[in-house]
């Protein structure tokens, strides 16, 4: 008999792929910085407060007047010329400032006359475009007046308070323009008004 031989049977290895764990990346927190406000508080600063009345106080020691508030040497004052006029309102007004003097409407019972004797307003051309058209030109505000007593005595002469302002002019800006005109026009009349002030402030009762 022929032997039977059996292939011996090998178990087949098993092959089991390896397994993959991807890394967990885990992001960083970033906490924004908080921030204190050092701005200061809105509450009244003593120290601050003590510095202005100081300084208040220094400024009247130096005999600081208020706009208006010229020393005139005149207890009673009349003002005539130019009356209902927005100078001569605005002049009354700066005199009443003083608080020394009184307005009275009868010249015979003032101390002082101011007699408002002109006040005009022109224009002069300063410069011409090519096409002959106007670019600029001046604003005159004079006023002439005389300080007197009414009965012959003299304080102060005819004067005159001359004032110019120039003004550019565009076709293509009328009404601003003529705004800007008015505004300035204002401008001068109280510029007037305080250099006459200033010119009282100078009067001398003593005769000379």
């Amino acid at each position: 008999m022929i032997p039977s031989f059996q292939s011996p049977s090998f178990p087949s290895p098993s092959f089991q792929s390896p397994s993959f764990h991807a890394p967990s990346f885990h992001a960083p927190s970033f906490h924004a910085p908080s921030f204190h406000s050092t701005r200061p508080s809105h509450g009244p600063n003593p120290l601050a407060r003590l510095a202005i009345v100081a300084l208040v106080l220094l400024i009247a020691g130096c005999g600081f007047k208020l706009r208006g508030a010229a020393n005139i040497p005149f207890e009673t004052m009349a003002v005539t010329g130019a009356e209902n006029t927005p100078f001569a309102v605005e002049l009354r007004r700066n005199i009443l400032a003083n608080r020394t003097v009184r307005i009275v409407d009868d010249p015979k019972l003032a101390q002082g006359i101011l007699q408002i004797t002109g006040i005009s307003q022109e224009r002069r051309i300063l410069s011409l475009s090519g096409a002959g058209r106007v670019r600029e030109f001046q604003l005159v505000y004079r006023v002439s007046f005389r300080v007197h007593d009414g009965k012959g005595r003299e304080f102060m002469p005819t004067s005159e308070v001359v004032l110019r302002r120039d003004i550019t002019y565009d076709d293509s800006q009328v009404l601003a323009k003529e705004q800007e005109e008015i505004l300035l026009v204002r401008d001068m009349q109280t510029d007037a008004v305080q250099q006459l002030m200033r010119r009282l402030a100078t009067v001398r009762l003593a005769a000379s």
